[in-house]
C-alpha cells in the first residue's frame, strides 16, 4: 500500500508540474519527463519498502540513533537541520561552511580591490565559526556518555566529502579541490581546535556559544567584500541544467543559520524548564 501511494503521488505531482508548464512560454511539457519522474519515484519507493524495516524498524540505524542521541523530537529536529546543512554544502558557489548570505536575494554584490590576506582571514573566520557552531549544535542532541568526538568528526568529514562531490560534479576534474583554499585550511584547523575545548562545556553554555558563533559568522558573511579570487575560480562553472538545483541549495544555505538559531533558542528554553519539573 505504501509503495502504491508513493507511486500515485509521484504521478499526480509530475502531471501537475507538466500541465503547469503548458502555460509557460519558456517551458515545454514532456511525456518523457513524466515517465522518468514516476520511474524514479517508484524505484525510491521500492527501495524504501524493501529496506525500511531493516534500516528503521529496530534496524542498525535505529539502534545507532538510540545509542548516540537523546529520545524525542528535539534530536529528530536537530538531525533534520544537520541534514539540511549537508544539503547546503552541495552549492559550490559558497565559501566552505559559509551560510546565511542574503545579498544575492536582494541585490548583486559589487567588487572592490582588497589585499588577498583580507579574504584569507575572512574565509578562515567564517569556516572556523560555522564548523564550531555546527559541532556544538550536533553535540546538544547527544546522549550523556555518547562518543561525541567521533560523531562530530564524522559529520564534518561527511560535509567535506559532499563539498568535494559537488565541485567534482559541476566543475572540471582539475578544480575538484578548488574549495580547499588557504583560508579554508586555516579555518578547519582553528575550528577543530576550538571544538576540542568547547565540547566539554555544559550543555547550556554550548547552546549559547553556538548561537553566538552562528550570528557572528552570518554577519561576517553579509558584510564581507566580494572575493574576486573565488569569483575567478567559479568562471569555469557552467550551471546549465544545474541552475534550478543551484538556486535550491543557495536558498537552503541562506536560510539555514536562521533556522538553526531558532532551534538553539528552542533547546535553551527547554533546558530552562527542566529544573522546574
Amino acid at each position: 500500500m505504501a509503495l502504491l501511494l508513493a507511486a500515485l503521488s509521484a504521478v499526480a505531482l509530475s502531471l501537475a508540474l507538466e500541465s503547469a508548464q503548458s502555460f509557460l512560454p519558456a517551458r515545454v511539457p514532456s511525456n518523457a519527463d513524466v515517465l522518468a519522474n514516476v520511474a524514479g519515484a517508484a524505484a525510491g519507493a521500492l527501495a524504501a519498502a524493501l529496506l525500511g524495516r531493516w534500516l528503521l524498524g529496530g534496524g542498525p540505524l535505529q539502534r545507532l540513533r538510540a545509542h548516540l542521541l537523546i529520545s524525542g523530537a528535539e534530536a529528530d529536529l536537530g538531525l533534520a537541520l544537520l541534514g539540511l546543512w549537508l544539503f547546503a554544502q552541495l552549492n559550490p558557489a559558497t565559501l566552505l561552511f559559509g551560510s546565511g548570505d542574503l545579498r544575492d536575494l536582494f541585490a548583486g554584490a559589487v567588487g572592490e580591490r582588497h589585499a588577498a590576506e583580507l579574504f584569507v582571514s575572512i574565509e578562515a573566520t567564517i569556516t572556523a565559526a560555522n564548523l564550531a557552531a555546527v559541532a556544538l549544535l550536533a553535540s546538544a542532541g547527544a546522549r550523556p556518555g555518547a562518543p561525541v568526538f567521533p560523531v562530530v568528526a564524522s559529520l564534518i568529514g561527511l560535509a567535506l566529502v559532499v563539498k568535494t562531490f559537488a565541485v567534482a560534479i559541476v566543475m572540471r576534474a582539475e578544480h575538484v579541490f578548488a574549495w580547499l583554499t588557504p583560508g579554508a585550511l586555516l579555518g578547519l584547523a582553528a575550528g577543530a581546535a576550538f571544538v576540542m575545548l568547547a565540547i566539554w562545556l555544559p550543555r547550556t553554555a554550548r547552546l549559547a556559544l553556538a548561537a553566538i558563533l552562528l550570528m557572528a559568522a552570518t554577519v561576517l558573511v553579509n558584510l564581507a567584500p566580494p572575493n574576486p579570487y573565488f569569483a575567478a575560480m567559479l568562471k569555469v562553472w557552467e550551471q546549465g541544467h544545474f541552475l534550478n538545483f543551484n538556486g535550491l541549495t543557495r536558498l537552503a544555505s541562506a536560510m539555514w543559520p536562521f533556522a538553526a538559531l531558532g532551534y538553539l533558542v528552542y533547546l535553551a528554553a527547554g533546558q530552562r524548564r527542566k529544573p522546574l519539573r
